[in-house]
């Protein structure tokens, strides 16, 4: 041992002292046999557990040890580990699949050292407990290193006295350690250091001759949990200082993440896609809903993050952490798309100060631009707080003034026009956006959903040269199998900017927040505000330019029609690429002056419905996919505070509306409807007007006309028609599409052509229908063309008159499934497979394959969809 690390392990055993009282058994008789060759295995109730472990063993045995990447990553701590042969893991459950093969080398590389005679110190767990008592499931970690050193001796060490600490789970969630350190520091001098009361520990080390090693994963894992969890005690609590009251006490174990719902309810095609998957991974036959993954399938953490990749790619649903699939049902409820209850893991407190500016009416200065009218709108009161998430914390207009004069010469230097933001729902989304505007640059917004290739177009297209995201929304996105290698030269990680800003620039843009703010009102600010991408129809993406005033036209009649805006609390879930997110959850409350908090993840309905109570959300903007995964899983406290849902982008169910009137009958659902080259909102129910089913009336700003979509005359009064409008927030036209234009000359005007068909009576207009062959999936429209033509590009004979496929969508409760029909004897692996290749997403994806002899034909040989459609 280094003299470093003996000096760390002298140092750290004082320090310790000081909170812990620590006692050692067993020791004396593993070293008695010898100290080479040990894989020492202990259960891990805390952080700090592996520090004790770790000071107990050296310097007699001096075992190499695994530790988490992420939270070994800071200059400081790494360089102590390293003293200490600490090998780094990167977390499963974060980065997926693509860590795979580097968690299997430093595995295989632990029983080569082990073999060679060295000491191995290894958490069979694989993480912190998530109750008091310890639960291995299926890892093989150890069966997989004892195979490589058959001859290495097992020693169990068992730590007691430390579930309910703050280093512990016990209370729900994930400790920082680095932050519960230091908070300990500061309790140890607020205790005088010497006065600092003391929590007992005992640690306890065993070699037992009856370890089965030669019996399996299951066997060796019952027995590692038998001693593990022998007689394990309560959580306890023991007070921070003595001057803190109630003083030591026993703690409830935190209540554990499951999915919610009833597995029996999963759909049929979803079912046996689901226990075929398992039945093949664990090669057991005949599964019930009730059997356990790890115990009763064998399968570890490595399968059970396996099963959640191809779920998430299967399904398109995010599930976030391999542990909470525990049972077969869990994975039928997590590939019908249910959530996490996450109640146990508690929200970071709430500041007061998002509380202050309740009533303030909500207005939109004037201006040309949108920072202009931001800018006149955060002069009115730049304290005021106006955006939040759990990440970012609450945040003042000064606050995001500071960020953007801090970020702006950075985003200047970018090569280019444009620069694209690639974040999901949340503050440093809204910040990015408004930063890039004030640097002279084009925001484009990036829809990862669609796939790379759909991707790789749009950037391809404006020839983006930058495109500005965060490390983890990266790796969340690789882990759901999307390769993203081709855009790595174009991302700009913020986590990267952030770290190069140094901290006289800090400084000087919080004195210019405070001082002047001169350099933004001066900035040249581009005249395209935003662009956004279609969803992709029978070809590629189209790039919609939206000005700022056709944006701010948007804005305006909306503060106009809705009192409900005065003092409102947004929640904002919808990602900012989608025009519905961008407009009503970033530039709609920035430049009226209401408040939005944001989370990232549109489908996880549990944490959307705690933070709507946390934050006493007053209104929300989202599709009725993402409103009935809140509604479906909240508890009605919870959603008390909610008086106004504007939902669209896809017909309200009957049966969402009926329960909501039920649980909260004074809640208002507005429905509407919009389109992303009309800013995007186009007409919509008023408070005062509305009625159900019904998309309500157009926007003050937007003159509408209905048409007989083949002979294009006016329909009828009380007939359907398509749907023609113009007004100031309609954009002018696509870039870099050669394609037929957008918009049709009608009564000496051109109107921009929806595509969509309406009926209107009295003014109020009723969705009918859309006039191409598209289906909304979670809130994004799926291009049936664009999935069959991958298929055709793959599978379809060129010399063949007929075609061999088709692709229709049914309905399936809330959930919307694709079918292929074909005459070519192809599974549904087969064509998800070309469907991956072709570069689109996992919501693209084929549910159920149904076999014709002949896809069946109009007279004028195009495919006849009605019959396929009258298959299902």
């Amino acid at each position: 041992m280094g003299v470093m690390a003996s000096l760390f392990i002298g140092v750290g055993r004082v320090l310790l002292s000081l909170r812990y009282r620590i006692r050692v058994q067993g020791l004396e008789d593993v070293a008695a046999r010898g100290t080479g060759g040990i894989l020492f295995l202990p259960n891990h109730p805390a952080l700090i557990d592996p520090v004790i472990v770790a000071g107990t063993l050296y310097p007699r045995f001096r075992p190499a040890s695994l530790a988490d990447r992420d939270r070994i990553a800071g200059p400081g701590i790494n360089w102590i580990t390293r003293q200490f042969g600490v090998k780094a893991l990167p977390d499963l459950a974060k980065y997926g699949e693509s860590c795979r093969p580097e968690v299997e080398r430093v595995i295989r590389e632990c029983g080569e050292d082990l073999a060679a005679g060295r000491n191995l110190l290894l958490y069979p767990g694989g993480h912190l407990m998530r109750s008091r008592r310890e639960d291995l499931g299926g890892n093989s970690a150890v069966e997989t290193i004892l195979a490589a050193a058959p001859g290495a001796r097992v020693v169990l060490v068992r730590t007691r006295g430390l579930w309910g600490s703050r280093f512990s789970r016990a209370a729900g969630h994930s400790p920082d350690f680095v932050k519960v350190l230091l908070r300990q520091g500061l309790d140890i001098l607020a205790s005088f250091i010497f006065f600092c009361p003391r929590r007992d520990v005992t640690v306890e080390m065993i070699e037992p001759a009856d370890f089965p090693r030669n019996e399996g994963r299951e066997a060796m894992n019952r027995r590692m949990e038998a001693f593990f969890n022998e007689d394990a005690p309560p959580a306890l609590h023991v007070p921070a200082t003595p001057w803190e009251p109630g003083g030591r006490r026993v703690i409830p174990d935190p209540p554990q993440v499951r999915l919610q719902g009833d597995p029996g309810q999963a759909s049929p095609v979803v079912r046996e896609q689901v226990l075929a998957k398992l039945r093949d991974m664990s090669g057991k036959p005949g599964l019930g809903d009730g059997d356990q993954l790890a115990r009763d399938l064998g399968m570890d953490s490595l399968m059970r993050l396996e099963l959640q990749l191809w779920i998430e790619q299967e399904f398109g649903h995010h599930l976030g952490d391999p542990d909470s699939l525990v049972t077969v049902g869990d994975a039928l409820l997590a590939a019908s798309g249910h959530t996490l209850d996450t109640a146990g893991a508690p929200l970071k407190p709430v500041p007061s100060s998002w509380f202050r500016h309740m009533g303030l009416p909500a207005m939109v200065p004037e201006g040309a631009t949108i920072p202009e009218v931001f800018l006149r709108q955060a002069a009115r009161d730049p304290g005021r707080t106006v955006i939040a998430d759990q990440a970012s914390g609450v945040r003042t207009y000064r606050d995001i003034i500071t960020s953007i004069l801090a970020l702006k010469p950075v985003l200047e230097a970018i090569e280019g026009p444009y620069v694209g933001i690639m974040l999901p729902s949340s503050v440093g989304a809204a910040v990015l956006y408004l930063a890039v505007l004030f640097a002279g640059k084009t925001p484009v917004m990036v829809n990862w959903t669609t796939g790379v290739r759909n991707m790789t177009h749009g950037l391809d297209l404006l020839d983006v040269r930058r495109v500005l995201t965060v490390g983890k929304v990266v790796e969340r996105i690789q882990s759901q199998g999307m390769d993203l290698e081709a855009l790595r030269d174009r991302l700009l990680l913020m986590e990267d900017v952030g770290a190069s800003l140094t901290g006289g620039a800090k400084l000087k843009a919080l004195l210019r927040a405070w001082v002047s703010w001169k350099p933004l009102r001066r900035a040249r600010i581009p005249g395209t505000a935003v662009v956004l991408f279609t969803s992709g129809s029978e070809n590629l993406p189209k790039a919609v330019p939206l000005t700022h005033a056709n944006l701010l036209a948007n804005v305006r009649d909306i503060a106009a029609e809705y009192r409900f805006l005065d003092g409102a609390r947004f929640v904002g879930f919808l990602p900012p690429f989608h025009s519905f997110g961008l407009t009503g959850t970033v530039v709609l409350p920035l430049c009226c002056g209401f408040q939005a908090v944001y989370y990232p993840v549109p489908t996880d309905g549990t944490a959307l419905a705690r933070h709507i109570e946390a934050y006493r959300v007053t209104a929300l903007v989202g599709t009725p996919t993402f409103l009935n995964g809140i509604v479906r899983v909240a508890r009605t406290a919870q959603l008390e505070s909610l008086g106004f849902v504007i939902t669209g982008a896809e017909k309200c169910p009957e049966a969402l509306f009926e329960a909501i009137h039920e649980r909260w009958p004074g809640m208002v659902i507005l429905e509407g409807y919009g389109i992303t080259e009309c800013s995007p909102v186009v007409a919509a129910n008023r408070e005062e007007r509305r009625r159900h089913g019904t998309i309500g009336w157009c926007m003050p700003s937007v003159a509408h006309v209905l048409v007989d979509p083949d002979t294009g005359e006016r329909a009828p009064a009380g007939s359907m028609g398509m749907l023609l409008v113009r007004g100031p927030s309609v954009f002018g036209g696509y870039l870099g599409f050669d394609g037929p234009s957008p918009f049709v000359e009608f009564e000496g005007h051109a109107w921009y052509r929806t595509g969509d068909l309406v009926r209107e009576e009295d003014g109020m207009l009723a969705f009918a229908g859309r006039l191409k062959r598209f289906v909304k999936m979670g809130g994004e429209m799926v291009s049936l063309p664009a999935v069959e033509e991958a298929l055709l590009a793959r599978f379809q004979d060129p010399e063949a008159d007929e075609a061999s496929l088709a692709v229709e969508a049914r309905e399936e409760g809330h959930a919307v499934e694709l079918t292929l029909f074909t005459t070519r004897g192809l599974t549904r692996e087969e064509a998800n497979q070309a469907i991956r290749e072709a570069g689109l997403s996992p919501i693209h994806n084929i549910r159920s394959v149904i076999p014709l002899p002949k896809i069946p034909v109009l007279g004028t040989g195009k495919t006849d969809y009605r019959a396929l459609k009258s298959l299902l």
